[in-house]
């Protein structure tokens, strides 16, 4: 790293663990109320820092501007490198990783695959439902919360962020089409110029898309709702004045609902289009063929030895 030394900040930021970390009273009571948002939302972590954001600001006095909003970023940062904030309560994005599985020798390879069968194995949990459940959500950094109540209904979790590209639309759209059902998006944005717009492009070009393909897809909003924000008391803000586009009412992120609402809303949405009977029979047929499989693989070892 020689051939960069000129290059070198010259700000002093810490890198790597801060091991005297020593803030301003200020600081320390921003640690403190971040602390008991993360205590009293220990089941839905990880969260972003904007998910935090709003929970100070909602129920911690916490001032709602860009400065204070960064102010948290650089201690959420601080306060892991010092240890006072646990790495894995807080959802940072943008790092992709491509590797392959190994394995020391053959019987490490059927250790895990036995390991895979009882943890992992799963029957198609929608399968005799009336249509196909899919979540789609404006923000991925809210995907682990959303999965971790779709996943038991067998709903997958989409994200792309943004207004989707077409080519994701269109894989996407064709995708859909394949199903010997109809298909019904739950989504998830925020109730602004941009989420509404954002929604409406998505459920019309994959639609349109959809249709072609022989396919078809409903859009249902699920949340942020104009009615959400005086249920549940959200943080509002006035709507940009550059922003042209048709919206009436103030703004709310997605992100500024409380996780254990979210988490509700979405298993209300999921159970209110199931058929329970169906999915209960599903999972007591998945649990016999994982015992069966299980079997199999314990016969396995008796042999070998």
């Amino acid at each position: 790293m020689a051939e960069f030394d000129n290059c070198r900040a010259k700000h002093g930021r810490a890198r790597g663990f801060l091991d005297a970390w020593n803030p301003q009273a200020k600081t320390l009571a921003l640690v403190a109320h971040v602390q008991a948002v993360l205590a009293e939302y220990r089941e839905h972590l990880p969260l972003t820092a904007r998910q935090i954001f709003y929970r100070l600001v909602a129920a911690h006095g916490f001032d709602k501007t860009n400065r204070d909003y960064k102010r948290l970023c650089e201690m959420l940062v601080s306060g892991r490198r010092a240890g006072v904030i646990p790495w894995d309560a807080i959802r940072d994005d943008g790092f992709t990783r491509a590797s392959s599985d190994t394995y020391s020798d053959a019987g490490d390879f059927m250790k895990a695959c036995r390991y895979t069968a009882e943890k992992h194995f799963r029957l198609d949990r929608q399968d005799g439902q009336r249509e196909r459940l899919v979540v789609w959500c404006e923000t991925s950094g809210m995907v682990p919360q959303l999965e971790r109540v779709a996943d038991r209904y067998g709903v997958p979790v989409f994200s792309s962020g943004g207004f989707d590209s077409v080519s994701v639309k269109h894989t996407i759209a064709r995708e859909f089409a394949g199903y010997d059902v109809p298909v019904r998006v739950l989504h998830i944005g925020d109730h602004d110029p941009s989420g509404i717009h954002l929604f409406m492009s998505l459920a019309e070009d994959i639609g349109a898309f959809c249709k072609r393909y022989g396919g078809r897809v409903e859009f249902d909003r699920l949340a942020v709702l104009p009615g959400h924000i005086p249920q549940f008391g959200l943080v509002t803000a006035p709507p940009k004045p550059s922003d042209r586009r048709r919206f009436e009412g103030q703004t709310v992120q997605a992100e500024s609902l409380p996780p254990d609402v979210l988490a509700d809303l979405l298993r209300q949405g999921v159970e209110s289009h199931f058929n329970m009977q169906v999915y209960l029979d599903v999972l007591d047929d998945e649990a016999a063929q994982r015992a069966a499989l299980l079997e199999q693989f314990d016969d396995l070892d008796t042999d070998d030895e």
